[in-house]
């Protein structure tokens, strides 16, 4: 049993990018390697040695793009975590475990008519969990929405982080859609680090068709080996010109025109304004992914069609065992997409990903 430490270790964002809109003027963001104290564990709570945090586009917004964390910083970013438990609730000592990204309260309103998701009072760490998150050596999370990981066979315990969030927000995209088997999906944002699973997820739901809509030709191809039945390239394209490539493939192919799910999965305002193109007739388009973008839209389009708009946040916990029995059973690919690097590189790599996004999701390991 690994030791309990006297302090955990941690990558704390003590400030985020800050941008003066007055002087134009832009002041870096700032990562400092520390040490924090382990808290006195309540009862019902755990300490968690982390294998793994997967660095989420969220985490970047955080750092970079003036999204707001709950808690002041200076606090620890990363909330898709993997690891073992060493201390606190004996029921879950020793026990390899995912940690849900969101924690509902189980006691709201929300909570308690199936919303939990989306609690008011939920606790998200590297955000709202106080000063602790996932780019540590240790976090001290409550056990009752634990995820316990089994007979994971070769897959590594780090790479399972991206369960949380990464892989089980589509599934909770899919059940805000009632995605059922035989629908027609469209992916917009294929080819990042949620969309990848999105895809995936949806074909093996029993989607009939999935179209991936992105910007990177070497990854629209790769997802065709994954999930992806047709892909659309929009570099270059406005959302008129991408609406009529879609019909195009309807049209060649034989699908209808009515019914479509279309999952946003970018969060940036162009995404959203293909998506917005795509919604036909009986349609459903579910907002995925979060931006700070204003889309204009003419409303009366989704009386007309009689077409919803949805949004969708974070997954119920419960659903985390589903989606983890999909990964180790291969109907979901997480090896082809997961990259691991040392925490250490924290900064070289929230700049690279922030600048370009990469071919996989990079999940940081502690090397403190």
């Amino acid at each position: 049993m690994a030791q309990i430490p006297d302090k955990i270790k941690t990558w704390q964002m003590v400030q985020p990018t800050t941008f003066n809109k007055e002087t134009k003027e832009s002041t870096p963001g700032k990562l400092e390697k520390t040490e924090i104290p382990v808290p006195e564990l309540k009862p019902g709570d755990v300490l968690v040695e982390i294998a793994g945090c997967g660095v989420c586009h969220t985490d970047l917004g955080y750092f970079y793009d003036g999204v707001p964390t709950v808690s002041t910083p200076p606090l620890t970013l990363g909330h898709e975590i993997s690891g073992t438990v060493i201390a606190g609730d004996e029921a879950w000592i020793g026990k390899e475990v995912i940690i849900p990204a969101v924690m509902p309260c189980r006691k709201c309103l929300l909570c308690k008519t199936g919303r939990g998701n989306r609690c008011l009072n939920q606790k998200m760490p590297g955000n709202s969990i106080g000063i602790y998150g996932g780019f540590s050596s240790h976090i001290p999370v409550p056990s009752i929405d634990l995820c316990e990981v089994k007979n994971r066979g070769n897959i590594p315990l780090s790479h399972l982080a991206v369960v949380a969030d990464a892989a089980t927000t589509p599934f909770q995209a899919t059940k805000r859609a009632n995605l059922q088997p035989g629908d027609n999906v469209v992916v917009i944002g294929i080819t990042g680090g949620v969309g990848q699973y999105m895809g995936q997820i949806s074909k093996a739901l029993g989607a009939k068709t999935v179209i991936g809509i992105a910007r990177s030709q070497e990854k629209l191809e790769r997802a065709l080996s994954f999930g992806a039945d047709f892909i659309i390239n929009s570099t270059g394209k406005d959302a008129n010109a991408v609406s009529k490539e879609y019909r195009d493939i309807c049209k060649k192919n034989g699908l209808p025109n009515t019914g479509w799910k279309i999952f946003e999965v970018t969060g940036v305002k162009a995404g959203q304004e293909i998506g917005l193109a795509l919604l036909g007739f009986t349609g459903k388009m579910i907002v995925v992914g979060f931006g700070l973008a204003k889309t204009e839209y003419a409303l009366g389009r989704v009386m007309a069609f009689d077409a919803e708009i949805i949004g969708t946040w974070g997954c119920l916990p419960e659903y985390y065992p589903i989606v983890l029995d999909m990964v180790l059973k291969g109907k979901i690919n997480l090896e082809e997409f997961v990259e691991t690097r040392p925490m250490s590189t924290i900064a070289e790599t929230f700049a690279e990903a922030h600048k370009t996004p990469p071919m996989k999701r990079i999940v940081l390991t502690p090397d403190f």
